[in-house]
């Protein structure tokens, strides 16, 4: 997929800052400059969002990459996954969520945290009270309001990368383990 809008450039100072923190600007980033306030909103969410603690990161990493796997955001997995290493989750967890269904390496609050993830992305939303209370009950109201918020804020970001034709930039390509083919319906599986 080519992207459907071109990059545009970002100034100096911005982008050796963000290549001095991730190796590469975004790409999301290039394409939003064209809108200055457009791409800091999408900076600074981001960036007050990795200052909160109620939830576990690892939670946050798995609930991400869950969602960029449903909507098929390539470059979703591909920053998730680089996050998820420097964040010190497990990367052999990390590179199975797209198919962590099939997966057994997943805790049961792991599993629940990515199905309640997949089931506010689904379009009406699918959660239900039981997925709610049962999150609410092992995290606390603090964490799950933290985890549902961070979830409410891919989904935009996901479908928005997919909808600009912003597939994987190669932030994987640093880790050690690559990650798992994405299912499909069709039962042809493709990494995303």
């Amino acid at each position: 997929m080519a992207l459907r809008v071109p990059k545009a450039e970002l100034p100096a100072e911005l982008s050796a800052n963000m290549i001095k923190q991730l190796g590469a600007v975004p790409v999301p980033v290039e394409v939003a400059f064209h809108v200055p306030d457009v791409a800091t909103a999408t900076l600074e969410f981001p960036a007050g969002v990795a200052e909160w603690n109620a939830a576990d990161a690892s939670l946050t990493s798995f609930a991400h990459m869950a969602v960029a796997a449903q909507v098929g955001c390539g470059w979703g997995l591909d920053i998730g996954y680089f996050q998820a290493l420097n964040q010190n989750v497990d990367p052999g967890k990390a590179s199975r969520v797209p198919r962590w269904r099939e997966s057994e390496v997943f805790s049961p609050l792991e599993r629940d945290v990515m199905g309640y993830a997949e089931a506010m992305t689904d379009t009406p939303t699918t959660v239900t009270d039981e997925m709610s209370a049962g999150l609410l009950e092992r995290l606390g109201p603090a964490a799950l309001v933290e985890l549902t918020v961070f979830i409410g804020f891919v989904n935009p970001a996901t479908r928005t990368n997919t909808a600009h034709g912003i597939t994987s930039q190669g932030y994987s390509d640093t880790c050690e383990i690559p990650p798992a083919a994405r299912p499909q319906t069709s039962g042809v599986a493709s990494t995303v």
